[in-house]
């Protein structure tokens, strides 16, 4: 079996952001494994696919089914310009897609993006729909990363990624243990456009604004904080039982943003401390909010760690990647642990690249 790999991870997250596109390399050594980002780039989304993208869950079939092939061959042509110049030969693309649906308690997860289209355009055997099958086994489809932490990032007590939703792996009694924390960047980022802005930059507009306590503990008394491991969250979740309760509440935009990210920030330092965590790695977007790190700090024992910018903003890309390359090997690429299955599976629909 081989022991070096090249593989191409992308990643679309709930922020809307953009896609991520990383070129990893991935080496087997004897007892783990060594990784290298090669090179990475983000592709914003322009207004268009934006609106496209936030319309999704609620267009009639015909349209979505569009939209599913039509974010694959972007997909693709993305990955094709990335690739334009470089000489690598590239073993498996792994597509996380972008997340329309995530309803696990109705037994069902969504990512568009079409991987017969990404193999067709690149001309690169492409694995996709990562999350189904663990749902499929009463699971929650999520987190996925976490067998990427365990074996690519062990020198750390936790790996804390601040994307749209926050999420927290981390080992504990030799078992791996992983969750959605909190709404993050999902939120921030909808009341900054509130106010013309993509993102809060810095977290410079929630700084301005002043933390409401009654729905600080309105929000911090949200039954989904109560249960034990083996959870996640969704945009539809967020929509419906987070933001929902700051609008019960006549606030400025910076308030409410104020109020957001303290609410973050106790969850997470809430988490590492019960878990007495020592040094945590932050990567997201958020690992740039530096008010939100500044809270966390404020709350908590633990040492933040923030590393460079490629694992900053490339870290679920490159082990998206990872992951592809473990189903290559028909390993173990999703946890029971922490995602609640009924087993653990090698998850990842694969297409072949076209005869050439």
């Amino acid at each position: 079996m081989k022991t070096t790999y090249t593989a191409i991870g992308l990643m679309s997250g709930t922020s809307l952001d953009g896609l991520d596109v990383a070129l990893c390399s991935f080496t087997k050594n004897k007892k783990d494994w060594s990784y290298h980002i090669i090179d990475a780039k983000t592709y914003t989304y322009n207004k268009q696919w934006k609106e496209r993208l936030e319309k999704a869950p609620v267009l009639d079939a015909q349209s979505f089914w569009k939209l599913h092939v039509d974010f694959g061959v972007l997909s693709a042509q993305k990955v094709n310009a990335f690739l334009k110049n470089k000489k690598q030969r590239i073993d498996v693309i792994a597509s996380h897609g972008h997340t329309v649906f995530h309803q696990p308690q109705n037994n069902f997860t969504c990512q568009i993006g079409d991987g017969a289209s990404i193999a067709a355009h690149s001309g690169i055997q492409t694995l996709c729909d990562f999350r189904s099958t663990d749902v499929a086994l009463g699971g929650q489809g999520a987190p996925l990363v976490p067998i990427g932490d365990a074996l690519l990032f062990s020198s750390f007590d936790a790996c804390l990624n601040i994307g749209g939703i926050a999420n927290i792996s981390f080992t504990q009694n030799k078992k791996r243990i992983a969750f959605d924390v909190c709404p993050a960047n999902m939120v921030f980022n909808f009341y900054a456009q509130q106010v013309k802005k993509t993102y809060d930059k810095g977290g410079l507009l929630a700084k301005k604004g002043v933390v409401c306590n009654d729905v600080l503990k309105k929000l911090n008394a949200l039954p989904y904080y109560k249960k034990q491991q083996n959870k996640s969250l969704g945009r539809e979740w967020v929509e419906q039982h987070f933001i929902s309760r700051i609008e019960e509440k006549k606030l400025s935009v910076y308030d409410k943003l104020a109020t957001s990210v303290e609410h973050s920030a106790l969850q997470i330092a809430t988490v590492l401390n019960k878990n007495k965590i020592k040094n945590v790695l932050i990567t997201g977007g958020g690992a740039y909010n530096t008010f939100l790190i500044e809270q966390i700090k404020k709350h908590s024992a633990c040492r933040l760690v923030i590393p460079n910018d490629n694992i900053i903003q490339y870290k679920e890309a490159l082990i998206f990647a990872f992951l592809g390359v473990l189903r290559m090997r028909n390993e173990v690429n999703c946890l029971k642990g922490v995602t609640g299955a009924r087993s653990n599976s090698i998850s990842g629909a694969c297409y072949q690249a076209p005869p050439r």
